[in-house]
């Protein structure tokens, strides 16, 4: 099965070093991830931020960005995702919200993601992924229920996703086992699913505009 693993940060600058921890969060996630998934990194860099936000399924198909139809390919086939998200304001990072948002809720539906939260403080995120929980909702893609938070990511991973030196390997492993297992099991029984039944047929996305969901007489 296939997964897309987010890195929910634009930034890369210096100082403060370093630019990104993100980077090491999900080398280390995706390392977890091998043995269950082919998983595919998604940096926001690589799809860059418009003056003016249009979501992809706004544009005809024939109009739409090659770089955002070829995001939805790739967030449409796969079976799970994780995403990994530093703190704003006790929040999920603004770019993963910013570039979710440009795709419509049924590209993600009917499959798991599991939230991984890191910071270079003491709570490792937590209180973004809070947020996160509503938010992946409404897009379709619930979150299993374990979440992963890395405080201090800086000290724990070196800048290839490493573990720094005195860190326990197995009880990291054992810790990111909790989460990436949850979501094996759950994109396992929904791609089985939706194998068997075609989601879509008795919940179709709307096709032209939200009204489309109103209850009778709105």
């Amino acid at each position: 099965m296939k997964a897309l693993v987010f890195l929910a940060s634009r930034r890369k600058s210096s100082p403060p070093l370093p630019a990104r921890l993100g980077e090491r969060v999900c080398a280390f996630l995706m390392s977890q991830l091998a043995g269950r998934f082919e998983a595919t990194l998604i940096d926001p860099l690589d799809y860059p931020a418009t003056d003016t936000f249009k979501p992809a399924f706004s544009y005809s198909d024939n109009a739409k960005p090659s770089h955002l139809s070829g995001l939805e390919s790739l967030i449409a086939q796969a079976d799970a995702y994780v995403m990994v998200s530093p703190e704003y304001n006790h929040s999920m990072s603004p770019a993963l919200s910013d570039l979710l948002n440009q795709f419509p809720s049924s590209v993600f539906s009917f499959k798991p993601s599991l939230i991984a939260t890191y910071s270079s403080g003491q709570w490792g995120g937590t209180r973004a992924a809070v947020g996160m929980r509503p938010f992946l909702s409404e897009l379709g893609c619930i979150p299993v229920s374990a979440m992963l938070h890395f405080p201090r990511a800086d000290k724990v991973f070196q800048a290839d996703g490493t573990l720094a030196p005195g860190q326990e390997e197995g009880r990291w492993a054992s810790y990111a086992n909790r989460g990436t297992e949850q979501l094996h099991w759950w994109a396992a029984a929904a791609a089985h699913q939706r194998a068997v039944l075609d989601p879509f047929a008795a919940s179709p996305p709307f096709r032209r505009a939200p009204p489309e969901r109103d209850a009778p007489g709105v």
